[in-house]
């Protein structure tokens, strides 16, 4: 029997829902915008799963990659910023 919802019915795509929901609940959590955080949340995913070709362990190393780009960033602009 064929899959009639094609890939909105896998676990990669409840993966990509949690970790949309993760970094929603982290971007209100600092302050931010949290559509900004969750588009590139997808993004990431829609690249690796989606463009890419890559499986769930995939998608989890973008998602930490994503993470750590962020910090990153953040210390970067708080250090620039004088926040120490």
């Amino acid at each position: 029997m064929s899959n009639p919802l094609g890939p909105l019915y896998s676990i990669e795509f409840v993966v990509c829902v949690l970790c949309a929901v993760a970094w929603y609940k982290a971007a209100d959590v600092e302050d931010v915008s949290p559509w900004l955080w969750v588009g590139m949340s997808v993004g990431v995913y829609a690249l690796t799963w989606l463009w890419l070709g890559r499986g769930l362990l995939g998608i989890l190393l973008a998602q930490v990659g994503l993470l750590v780009a962020v910090g990153a960033a953040r210390a970067w602009l708080s250090h620039r910023r004088g926040g120490g």
